[in-house]
């Protein structure tokens, strides 16, 4: 006697086959869009936060090489030197008699900030032997929320 499946030539995977049904790869893709949905938004959601710390990292780094360019030449850059001294010895103002070849800043290039603007550069600072600044969001100084200033005395 034939059963229906050998009729049918349908066969039955029990126990032990390979492969997915539908049923699974379905279930398996509502559940990763759900995960998608609820996730995605959480970590795109803050580009504003994602530029601020950017913002705060790019200070440090430009802070270190700062630090560098004082260790050489026993000054920081002046405020007319402004952060270019870093990428070229300074011509104007007080020297620097042991700039290093290359410059302190990688790329060559001082960097701009996340929102494509200059960082500001005072020395000697108000607070500090120096003041490191990103306007943030709205290119002036001040401002609160997403629009506040980034400064280097105020990274931790």
């Amino acid at each position: 006697m034939r059963t229906y499946q050998e009729e049918s030539g349908l066969q039955y995977r029990g126990i032990g086959s390979k492969g997915f049904t539908l049923i699974e790869l379905l279930v398996v893709l509502v559940i990763i869009g759900i995960l998608a949905g609820y996730i995605g938004p959480k970590l795109m959601g803050h580009p504003e936060q994602a530029k601020r710390t950017k913002a705060g990292l790019q200070i440090q780094g430009i802070e270190t090489a700062l630090k560098l360019y004082k260790l050489d030449n026993g000054m920081y850059p002046s405020t007319e030197q402004g952060l270019q001294a870093l990428i070229e010895a300074p011509a104007t103002g007080r020297l620097a008699p042991k700039w290093r070849d290359g410059g302190y800043l990688e790329k060559n290039r001082v960097p701009l900030d996340p929102w494509s603007s200059e960082f500001v550069y005072l020395s000697p600072g108000i607070n500090d032997d120096f003041d490191l600044s990103s306007y943030g969001g709205d290119g002036e100084s001040g401002g609160e929320g997403d629009a506040a200033d980034v400064n280097n005395w105020e990274i931790e």
